[in-house]
């Protein structure tokens, strides 16, 4: 399984690699803009929250093209969020996915400008969702809506506004959790269920996958928390430490290394008794909650 698993993740990524460089390469726009974007956006990754959007549509019967244009809108969001995070005036960081960090090459203003870019191609793409026809415009709408939410001030970047709020404070649990629920929870929810969305899933099922989606986001978190201390940056591709140097709270600053891991894996164990309901038909998004705790990266 681990080997199909491997096999499933490649080619996933593959199409996801070839439709973001499909998206961006025409674009009529200033070429130094352009090259921000595209420097940021093609520079490897993951790319966890398309293979998501993939594997949750894939339960009900599409597959990678009928929801490619929405997939690429989630990268190209979660990139203008990176770009924008690694600013000065946010966390500082010199290096992402492993190479300088957009304003270290482009400048603060066109990294600035980059990443505004991405969010709203990111908007363009999914109007492209609505025509394609095993979608259809309702669903696409709907998705849409979902990602914007997602994205924004009661989602990613509010959390982002209360993870600034807090440096130099020690939040409890409870705060953390907020944090982490929105300014990267909140994404990982969206890739989910707009990939139920896009194939038409009932409310239960898209219930469902919020909740797994919830706790696969946790988990996440809680690992990034414990590769900031345990990682190496040859491997992590960013830099390490960054969370002490910038005095913020993470799950491994209240519970500890092995603390945090614990509850890195009760967050997977959770998530993925959501899948139960699927049966054989969940395995992707199983092994991808499971494949969290495993990483080194």
């Amino acid at each position: 399984m681990r080997g199909e698993f491997q096999q499933y993740m490649a080619a996933r990524r593959q199409q996801v690699e070839a439709a973001l460089d499909r998206y961006t390469a025409g674009l009529d726009a200033p070429s130094r803009l352009v090259e921000a974007m595209r420097y940021s956006l093609l520079a490897g990754g993951k790319r966890l929250r398309p293979i998501l959007t993939i594997a949750a549509s894939e339960l009900f019967g599409l597959e990678a093209a009928d929801v490619m244009p929405g997939a690429c809108a989630l990268e190209m969001i979660h990139t203008y969020s990176l770009i924008h995070d690694d600013l000065p005036c946010m966390d500082d960081d010199d290096l992402r996915r492993g190479r300088p960090t957009c304003h270290k090459v482009y400048g603060e203003a066109m990294a600035v400008l980059a990443g505004d870019a991405l969010l709203t191609q990111a908007f363009a793409l999914m109007a492209e969702q609505a025509a394609v026809p095993r979608v259809g415009p309702a669903r696409a709408v709907r998705a849409a809506a979902e990602l914007a939410h997602a994205a924004g001030a009661e989602g990613m970047v509010g959390g982002q506004v209360e993870d600034l709020a807090w440096e130099g404070r020690q939040a409890d649990e409870p705060q953390l959790r907020r944090i982490h629920s929105l300014k990267t929870g909140a994404l990982f929810r969206a890739a989910v269920r707009m990939g139920g969305i896009l194939a038409g899933a009932g409310e239960e099922d898209l219930d469902r996958l919020g909740r797994y989606a919830t706790h696969f986001g946790l988990a996440f978190q809680i690992w990034d928390d414990v590769l900031d201390v345990t990682g190496d940056a040859a491997l992590t591709g960013k830099g390490v430490g960054r969370d002490a140097r910038l005095d913020k709270s993470t799950y491994v600053t209240l519970h500890g290394v092995e603390g945090a891991r614990e509850r890195a894996y009760q967050a997977v164990r959770l998530a993925l008794e959501e899948l139960e309901p699927f049966g054989g038909a969940g395995w992707v998004l199983r092994a991808l909650a499971e494949s969290v705790v495993d990483r080194v990266a």
